[in-house]
């Protein structure tokens, strides 16, 4: 499959982020779904989170409201370390190669997960930028969202505003307590402007590190998964421990590792490691 085209990269590199289609193969796509099916009809069988990650962090995270009747399975941490297809999706597929369009041509893998609003879900993602989770030495960082179901305006899509990458880094502190969201005038300001990124199951969503960006609650019938895979150029070295440990951080899955580091000036405080399965219990800190 042919990689992006030069229009395709002028977009991202403009507005921040980039949407296409068909990013895995169909094959892989209901692998992909079938996998996080069978993960919700485990989760019935637990009141809280649970399975556990190599920080001894619970893989499975779910919602308060969660029940064997109404399962709200919200996260699963570092999904390519016990599922195949998840890896492939990672590591070997047109996605992959997108990304390494983008900022390689040498690309490393850094932390995956998955974020799933079921039908009448409370979970929300308040507005923020990834870049101050996992600053790196330089931004070349990509966050790839790839929507395991049909993504709408109605089922909590992810929300951005463009060109935001091109301005500042916003503090995620607030009055002393890391809540993971930007201030609320600002995160006002985002919602008034903010474009919605929608798209068939198979579709992906490339942003950069530095978009500011959030999603609403799933209000719909319908669920709302994301694999979300990060990815870095290879000369970019994280500054900070990775919130979401994995066997797999650093792997090289494009080009070859040069061992070079390239740094750019910036300045921010670094963040607070999630104590729980995720950062929506950071965000619930979030007062307004």
């Amino acid at each position: 499959m042919a990689g992006l085209s030069d229009a395709q990269k002028d977009a991202f590199w403009r507005d921040g982020y980039l949407t296409i289609e068909n990013a895995v193969s169909p094959d892989l796509l209901g692998r992909l779904r079938d996998t996080f099916s069978d993960w919700v009809e485990e989760s019935r069988g637990h009141a809280v989170p649970y399975g556990e990650t190599i920080n001894n962090k619970p893989r499975f995270d779910v919602e308060p409201e969660h029940s064997a009747e109404k399962p709200g399975l919200r996260r699963v941490n570092a999904p390519v370390e016990v599922s195949e297809a998840y890896y492939e999706a990672m590591a070997s597929s047109h996605m992959t190669d997108c990304v390494a369009d983008l900022i390689g041509p040498n690309l490393k893998f850094h932390h995956s997960k998955i974020n799933s609003k079921l039908p009448g879900g409370a979970t929300q993602v308040k507005w923020h930028q990834d870049f101050p989770f996992t600053p790196h030495t330089n931004d070349d960082v990509i966050t790839a969202l790839l929507m395991v179901d049909e993504v709408t305006e109605e089922n909590g899509p992810l929300e951005v505003l463009p060109g935001s990458h091109k301005g500042e880094i916003h503090g995620l502190w607030h009055d002393g307590v890391f809540t993971g969201a930007i201030d609320d005038g600002i995160a006002a300001e985002c919602q008034r402007k903010a474009v919605r990124s929608i798209g068939p199951a198979g579709s992906v969503c490339l942003m950069h590190t530095r978009l500011l960006h959030g999603s609403a609650p799933n209000r719909s019938a319908n669920p709302r998964t994301l694999f979300i895979s990060v990815y870095s150029a290879e000369d970019a070295v994280p500054v900070s421990p990775s919130p979401m440990p994995n066997k797999f951080e650093g792997t090289v899955v494009r080009g070859i590792r040069t061992g070079r580091v390239r740094s750019i000036p910036y300045e921010i405080t670094l963040p607070q490691l999630p104590s729980t399965a995720s950062f929506f219990d950071q965000q619930a800190k979030h007062k307004k």
